[in-house]
């Protein structure tokens, strides 16, 4: 039996022809349908150059175990998610390697109700089913689908239900897909938009998905990836730009300025409309930087709830919260109304119909939070030894915290700053976010003293 070291903690991913290939897939293709006794699995891909022979592997295992293939082609994760739920599958596959380098792919995974996969119970019983290759005898081949156009309308109804486009005035917005899988969807939901009305005028960079990724893979959350959509703000004069990672399931924002608006301020901005929308919510958060997301949701009446980072995490909690949303620093939000899921596509459609209706920019809408509730943004350290080097942070600054958090790394928290600590899971990297209230000096102090501590370079 080979092990398949594909298999991470949260996900598919791998090097290709390394340790993840097609032969790879068609086994964990056959082997999701094996294991949920699947009658209907949706399958889409990214733009990525081996994704489509990837998906093709993925969907003969799927019908080799019996299953039928509801194809979807080239599509966002977040496709897959609502057209699981749409079409009432089983499961849904996604082969995606998002914003990993251009020689790797790998694969997400849902269950039935575009459920994340139980660890114990779906995940790693998958993982040797893959690899011990048990498989029953299935009673009939299953058939594949082409599900692409039907899919895509049903996902552009989805996350135009957000928003009322005759509140949609006209606005310039710049989109970049960082030539991933984002164009083609952005297409329809522009061609929507046309047909409805709604006078926005769209400029698209880096539109097309190519598999070459000319422009470097599309990953806006690297600092120096931004300028890219920053620029062509600040040249067409435009009211907001968008960038979007390969598979589209983060956003991130420009203000007109060409200003880059951090995650955690995306956050609270959101959790802000949902309250207008239905007062007294739930909003999750996760525990990196929240002060500004818990002042908002507060003083709105809502009720802020913290869950561990991860998406598996944040969606479980928001189904047993019921709450309405959810969001977290590294551009991920999840909505209630599109099963819990992770979208996009949703945040910037929500925005520019804020800053539509209220006449406020984007800029108006976040600056004084900026000011209020100074964030360092995320800092990587490399260290020999993570644990020695957050026990040597702690033992500096635990006997004067008011309060100690170990949701999910370490938190302390002090009268007018506080900070995480959290270990990478598959690399000896710490990563450090720093908030304050109202003072931003503060926080280069204290991420001077810290950094010294770990006493390892940043990466």
């Amino acid at each position: 039996m080979k092990e398949l070291s594909c298999f991470k903690d949260y996900d598919i991913r791998g090097e290709i022809g390394v340790n993840i290939d097609e032969n790879i897939v068609f086994l964990i293709g056959h082997a999701v349908a094996q294991h949920f006794n699947a009658k209907s699995i949706v399958v889409g891909f990214d733009a990525r150059e081996s994704s489509p022979r990837f998906a093709a592997n993925a969907a003969q295992g799927i019908i080799e175990a019996g299953a039928d293939v509801l194809d979807i082609g080239m599509a966002g994760t977040e496709e897959m998610y609502w057209a699981v739920t749409e079409f009432g599958a089983c499961a849904g596959i996604e082969i995606t390697a998002s914003h990993n380098p251009i020689n790797y792919n790998g694969i997400k995974i849902i269950k039935s109700g575009s459920q994340p996969l139980d660890d114990q119970n779906d995940f790693q019983k998958i993982k040797r089913l893959a690899e011990t290759k048990d498989w029953k005898v299935a009673k009939r081949n299953g058939e594949i689908y082409d599900f692409s156009s039907k899919a895509r309308s049903k996902y552009v109804d989805r996350v135009l239900s957000f928003v009322d486009p005759a509140q949609m005035d006209r606005l310039k917005i710049v989109t970049n897909s960082g030539n991933g899988s984002a164009g083609p969807t952005i297409d329809a939901i522009m061609a929507r938009l046309q047909e409805l009305g709604v006078p926005i005028e769209f400029i698209n960079e880096h539109h097309e998905p190519d598999s070459s990724f000319p422009n470097g893979i599309p990953n806006p959350l690297i600092p120096q990836n931004r300028s890219a959509t920053a620029d062509i703000v600040l040249r067409n004069g435009a009211d907001m730009g968008v960038a979007f990672d390969g598979d589209f399931d983060r956003c991130f924002l420009f203000d007109h300025t060409g200003r880059f608006v951090p995650g955690e301020y995306v956050v609270g901005l959101l959790a802000s409309i949902f309250l207008d929308k239905e007062p007294g919510s739930k909003i999750v958060h996760d525990p990196r930087v929240i002060w500004n997301t818990q002042d908002i949701v507060t003083k709105k009446g809502g009720f802020a709830i913290q869950s561990k980072t991860g998406h598996a995490f944040i969606k479980q909690t928001m189904r047993k919260q019921q709450a309405i949303y959810g969001g977290e620093m590294s551009a991920h939000h999840y909505f209630r109304d599109f099963a819990y899921c992770d979208s996009g596509m949703i945040p910037w459609l929500m925005v520019a119909e804020l800053v539509s209706k209220s006449g406020r920019s984007l800029s108006d809408w976040v600056s004084d939070r900026f000011n209020a509730f100074p964030s360092s943004g995320e800092t990587n350290f490399r260290v020999n030894n993570t644990k020695a080097s957050i026990d040597r942070v702690l033992q500096s600054y635990r006997k004067n915290a008011l309060s100690l958090d170990e949701t999910d790394g370490v938190s302390l928290t002090f009268a007018d700053w506080r900070f995480n600590l959290r270990c990478s899971s598959t690399e000896n990297l710490i990563r450090l976010n720093i908030e304050g209230r109202g003072c931003s000096e503060v926080l280069a102090s204290k991420l001077a003293d810290i950094s010294e501590m770990l006493n390892e370079p940043n990466v």
